[in-house]
């Protein structure tokens, strides 16, 4: 058997620099370093969070009449087509779109504003006060949430503002029985009981070291909670009660274009496609996130 050579010292009698491997320590990545990279991964929840600023594409202004170009369908200087008072549809849309936005995060964050104080209330202090407060998330649960939601609009009016407080009002109950049971099953940890012997209130208690540990939950509800805020404007432009005109809602466009759906189809059916996809992207982005952020995806 031959045997392997070993390296040939240089003329100082050492071993070359060549003949040497250096292994350098490898830095771990962190938590959220590492649900950023794996959230990457979801090519459909990335390539919808850039499509929060497609109004920049905007041909025309959403609001400028051509009467002369009223009832166009698709075509190359309209790609979806004009409405009755010659309108371009996809500046509309791309408009719509923004409004959806808006709407959708804007509302959850009012959402999360009203929910998780309320629940990690309930949760860290329990007794009287988780019952209570999970009295009132019962009475909250019992009212049908698009019923009370159109209530509430009718009489605060129709407007923006008024669609984030609807919204926000009706739509923090889930959040927060939520976050008071991740609070529950975080409050009796070693962590959590040595932070209290050391001296800390309730609320340090809660916000430097419970809700971080609850937070991958949250936000993956609050990301789900997208597109239940964008349907639910979607029905009530539909029915009159939400955006107010000139300003396009894709829920308003469906209702005003479908008296015209039998003659001109794409009037109505672009806005309603628009609505179902971008319900259908959020879906995809809270399954990315949940992924990212649950440790046990790592691979």
């Amino acid at each position: 058997m031959r045997d392997t050579p070993l390296p040939q010292p240089s003329v100082a009698g050492s071993i070359a620099p060549s003949d040497l491997v250096v292994r350098l320590p490898r830095h771990e990545a962190s938590y959220w370093g590492d649900a950023v990279r794996r959230l990457r991964r979801n090519k459909v929840a990335v390539i919808m969070l850039l499509a929060v600023g497609a109004d920049i594409l905007t041909p025309y202004p959403y609001a400028k009449a051509s009467f002369s170009h009223a009832y166009e369908s698709p075509n190359p200087r309209y790609p979806l087509g004009t409405d009755p008072l010659g309108r371009d549809l996809l500046s509309r849309m791309i408009y719509g779109a923004r409004i959806s936005m808006i709407v959708g995060v804007g509302s959850q964050v009012l959402v999360v504003l009203i929910g998780v104080p309320i629940g990690a209330l309930a949760g860290y202090h329990g007794g009287k006060l988780d019952l209570y407060l999970m009295r009132a998330v019962d009475v909250m649960y019992a009212f049908p949430t698009l019923l009370f939601v159109i209530l509430i609009m009718s009489a605060l009016g129709a407007g923006l503002l008024n669609i984030f407080i609807a919204i926000g009002v009706t739509g923090w109950v889930t959040l927060c029985r939520l976050t008071r049971g991740q609070i529950l099953a975080l409050r009796e940890q070693e962590f959590v009981i040595g932070a209290r012997a050391a001296g800390a209130t309730s609320w340090q208690v809660i916000l430097r070291h419970l809700l971080p540990n609850a937070l991958a939950p949250i936000i993956v509800a609050v990301t789900f909670g997208v597109p239940r805020a964008i349907f639910t404007e979607a029905a009530l432009s539909f029915i009159g009660v939400g955006i107010n005109p000139p300003l396009p809602s894709w829920g308003g466009m469906v209702g005003e274009y479908q008296t015209y759906l039998r003659s001109y189809w794409y009037m109505a059916t672009f806005p309603a496609v628009a609505i179902g996809l971008t319900m259908l992207s959020f879906s995809f982005l809270g399954d990315g996130l949940r992924d990212a952020l649950d440790p046990t995806q790592k691979r």
